[in-house]
């Protein structure tokens, strides 16, 4: 081969590596493209959703009207009937207003008027035969229209709100009646078929319940069995059985894991359904592979010289493991098992399963009361066809993104402080 052949073959080399060096910048490009459009989007119509719009009302709290007296209890408060006064207040606002209108000012609030009313009376009892300013939550059509997420010049027929609800939102708002505020129900509140009220306190508590049920008993499940295998077992057939059916239950689709709860937890052992408890069992099955092998590596990972120099001090094989070889090894099971809880979090085809998409109102005080978790619930508002649950779903991607993005930071915080380099 001469030297002008030579030269054509270095030209092309180099000109293909030009080119896979093109086509890999812009496959990174691309999916960083599509990765903020998403992004974008999510957030778009999410962001929203932690703001809620509030209605300045005067509410004249008669004790007459409403039944109580300076001397009740909080008992007899929350009891009493506050509706009275709350229609009067909404019908101030269009005194002359028709009959057949009434309903339509009424409506200008959330069902949550009346509680919120008492909320505030039990905070400002000295308020009591006295007209005080309170802010109640709009209802959501008109929290949509504020917010611009729902245009107003579309015809009255293709809307869920009057010209004259409209008429007065705009009579309002002109005189600053109309507020935004932080939307503190979203986060503390349960679920509700009413998008204004509608929190994701209940599933929040849920994952939470979920979460600690699975890592109780898939990581030292997890880390003795990771163990046992890597150090203690016998190298057999028996035993490579095992590590290929590990490897292989790590790739198993999740809703497979949902089939065996709903057979064994449901069916068979008869546990409550739509709970934390079983929640976390099922994904405690399907974590419990992803702690395994990250384990497993990470005690190869430890250099042979740390068990021979405690076996060659005297140390037994137990000795050796537990007090040298797993220590060293624990950066990388923690973070392993950080990444795997993260992933259980994001599940949602095994809790669906097992019940954990009935709709919840209540928030959950502990792992036997039914529940939803986060990606049920984003499941849950995606087929509802009010606006105001399109940005509640938003969000509570946003709050799902933001939680696995904590987790795995501080997965990677935590190998990296505690990691051993070896020379």
């Amino acid at each position: 081969m001469n030297n002008k052949e030579k030269e054509i073959l270095l030209k092309k080399r180099y000109s293909a590596e030009k080119r896979f060096r093109f086509f890999g910048i812009s496959s990174i490009i691309l999916a960083l493209l599509f990765l903020c459009i998403l992004l974008i989007n999510i957030f778009t119509n999410g962001l929203s959703a932690f703001s809620r719009t509030e209605i300045l009302l005067k509410i004249n709290f008669n004790e007459k009207k409403i039944g109580i007296n300076p001397s009740s209890t909080d008992k007899e408060i929350k009891q009493a009937n506050f509706d009275e006064i709350l229609q009067e207040a909404l019908l101030s606002l269009a005194p002359d207003v028709q009959e057949l209108k009434q309903a339509e000012l009424i409506d200008l609030v959330s069902i949550d008027a009346t509680s919120e009313i008492k909320k505030f009376f039990l905070k400002n009892r000295d308020v009591l035969n006295k007209t005080a300013e309170v802010a109640l939550t709009l209802s959501d059509d008109l929290d949509q229209v504020h917010k611009g997420n729902f245009p107003r010049n579309i015809p009255e027929d293709r809307r869920r709100f009057s010209d004259f609800q409209l008429k007065i939102y705009d009579e309002q708002n002109a005189k600053n009646k109309i507020i935004s505020e932080f939307n503190w129900p979203f986060i503390f509140n349960a679920d509700s078929r009413e998008p204004e009220i509608a929190g994701v306190g209940a599933s929040l508590s849920g994952s939470f319940f979920t979460l600690i049920v699975c890592l109780i008993l898939s990581f030292p499940l997890g880390i003795l069995a990771a163990i046992y295998l890597e150090e203690f077992a016998p190298k057999n057939k028996i035993t490579e059985i095992i590590e290929v059916n590990v490897n292989n239950l790590a790739a198993v689709p999740s809703i497979v894991f949902g089939l065996l709860g709903l057979g064994i937890f449901l069916n068979y052992f008869y546990l409550p359904r739509s709970t934390p408890l079983v929640g976390g069992l099922v994904l405690a099955l399907m974590t419990l592979p992803r702690i395994i092998i990250p384990c497993r590596a990470a005690l190869k990972a430890v250099p042979p010289s740390i068990r021979e120099g405690a076996l060659a001090l005297g140390a037994s094989k137990v000795q050796t493991v537990m007090h040298n070889v797993v220590p060293l090894a624990m950066p990388g099971t923690l973070s392993g098992t950080i990444i795997g809880l993260s992933q259980a979090l994001g599940e949602t085809a095994p809790l669906l399963l097992i019940g954990m998409v009935a709709f919840i109102n209540v928030v959950p005080s502990s792992p036997f009361d039914p529940s939803a978790v986060l990606p049920v619930q984003v499941y849950l508002w995606s087929e509802s066809a009010e606006r105001g649950f399109v940005e509640k779903t938003s969000a509570t991607i946003i709050i799902l993104i933001f939680f696995l993005a904590f987790m795995n930071s501080f997965a990677i915080y935590l190998r990296n402080k505690f990691e051993k380099k070896w020379s």
